[in-house]
């Protein structure tokens, strides 16, 4: 396997996996491409309604970074196969390994307090509703993932469990 590695991140909002992605990020120097950040700049720069764009465009720098020997983090729910297809490709045609690593909170209580009580820590992220997060279609994992449910347990506590599963 190569040391190249492209940390491929799903989860809901609010089940920690930004956080995760960036201490991840802190701990090991990759780098660090958050799908929102890129969605958010393509909708304040080009005034567009984005759908797909983000993704696509957060693929190319993830590619670059990966050709150039860079490991790289990719933050984004991910909730849906053809992402998750084309996020492996793009680890794969970059010489790359891929971890697929899913956050979540099993605590269904303590998820929807997290989403209500929730502040957005850059300009970048979007606040939603329990409504919306609980009913966002997200398709089951039908392939090997790094699991790490957050519920019950501090950022630290999360994180430990991360690296022991990524053998960090």
């Amino acid at each position: 396997m190569t040391s190249t590695t492209l940390f491929i991140f799903s989860g809901l909002p609010a089940s920690g996996k930004t956080t995760l992605a960036k201490l991840l990020a802190a701990k090991t120097g990759a780098a660090y491409i958050r799908v929102d950040t890129v969605e958010q700049g393509l909708k304040d720069i080009c005034d567009i309604n984005v759908e797909t764009e983000g993704y696509r465009l957060s693929y190319r720098l993830i590619r670059d970074n990966l050709e150039l020997g860079n490991s790289t983090i990719a933050d984004s729910c991910n909730t849906v196969k053809i992402t998750r297809d084309a996020w492996e490709n793009v680890a794969l045609n970059s010489g790359a390994s891929f971890r697929n690593i899913e956050i979540r909170c099993s605590n269904i209580s303590e998820h929807e307090s997290r989403v209500k009580s929730r502040v957005c820590s850059d300009e970048f992220s979007r606040a939603q509703t329990w409504e919306q997060v609980k009913n966002r279609y997200y398709e089951p994992w039908v392939k090997e993932i790094f699991e790490v449910d957050t519920a019950g347990k501090t950022h630290q506590e999360s994180f430990h469990t991360l690296c022991e599963i990524l053998g960090l």
